[in-house]
């Protein structure tokens, strides 16, 4: 006895492609247009194009490393409340109700302005300072050694 053919196949007998397009079969990656990347610079270029519109060419710029300097920035209110720990671990001193801290020591490079200054800080081996930092200590009664320049 002969063995059913399927529903789809009995309704498009007759039909040139069988429901799966005009060219070829509907199996193997040459129906999908080629395996993964394949023709992304001919027949996939707008669809990968609308995915990414930066995929192909060179983007940006990156800056030789020899150039790129890494410099530790901290702030005035951060210095202001570290100060007691400063002085128990012993990287900073105190003289009366000033606080001695030399910047050098922790590594930092630059003193930005922001936060709250409540200490009188004395800051030696200041690389860098902002002006609004320079403002908020000495406006608390400190003072800043600067490198001449």
């Amino acid at each position: 006895m002969q063995k059913r053919k399927s529903k789809k196949v009995n309704k498009l007998r007759g039909q040139r492609s069988v429901g799966y397009g005009f060219t070829k079969g509907h199996r193997a990656a040459g129906q999908r247009g080629g395996k993964g990347m394949a023709g992304t610079k001919k027949h996939h270029y707008i669809k990968v194009m609308q995915e990414n519109p930066r995929y192909f060419g060179k983007w940006g710029f990156k800056r030789p490393q020899k150039v790129i300097e890494d410099k530790v920035a901290i702030n005035v209110g951060d210095i202001d409340e570290a100060a007691d720990r400063l002085v128990k671990s012993g990287t900073a001193t105190m003289t009366g109700k000033k606080y001695n801290i030399d910047v050098s020591k922790l590594g930092i490079d630059r003193i930005l302005g922001s936060g709250k200054v409540t200490r009188k800080l004395n800051l030696t081996g200041v690389k860098a300072i902002t002006p609004r930092a320079k403002e908020k200590i000495t406006g608390a009664g400190g003072t800043i050694d600067l490198p001449e320049e």
